[in-house]
């Protein structure tokens, strides 16, 4: 099983990545990526994430390892921003590669779940009148429970 974490700082590709982590598991039955961006709300001028460097790789690396073992996966690849981007720009990768798609599929929803509501990120996002702290919402809350 192959594990592949980056944290990045600059803008990323994410075709750049997931072509090789595909073509790295010859024989798999299915591949699912997630990507995110930064949405292209009205007020929202660009998102911040700010991280603690000593955590955050290391965690990002063990949230991995936990989608390995939990699941029956060939290999899975998370890709994380830090720093400011801009609407549209990619946030984070997560792709999963099995045998089967189910696997695959929900080993994505589960290191996303984590991501989204139990990580190493603060977020902000710049608006009109300035710089706004985000938090997680009870649903995304909710989606980390289901995996008890």
């Amino acid at each position: 099983m192959a594990r592949t974490v980056h944290l990045l700082t600059e803008p990323f590709n994410p075709g750049a990545y997931v072509g090789p982590f595909t073509n790295a598991h010859p024989g798999l039955g299915g591949v699912c990526t997630f990507v995110g961006e930064v949405r292209g709300d009205a007020e929202v001028e660009a998102l911040e994430l700010l991280h603690y460097d000593r955590l955050t790789l290391k965690g990002m690396e063990e949230l991995a390892d936990q989608a390995l073992q939990r699941f029956d996966l060939m290999g899975i690849l998370v890709v994380h921003r830090s720093g400011v981007m801009h609407v549209g720009e990619p946030i984070v990768l997560v792709s999963a590669a099995a045998k089967h798609r189910r696997d695959a599929i929900d080993a994505v929803d589960f290191t996303m779940d984590h991501l989204k509501s139990d990580s190493w990120f603060w977020k902000r996002e710049k608006r009109s009148d300035g710089w706004h702290w985000i938090e997680p919402r009870a649903r995304d809350h909710a989606d980390l429970a289901r995996w008890g």
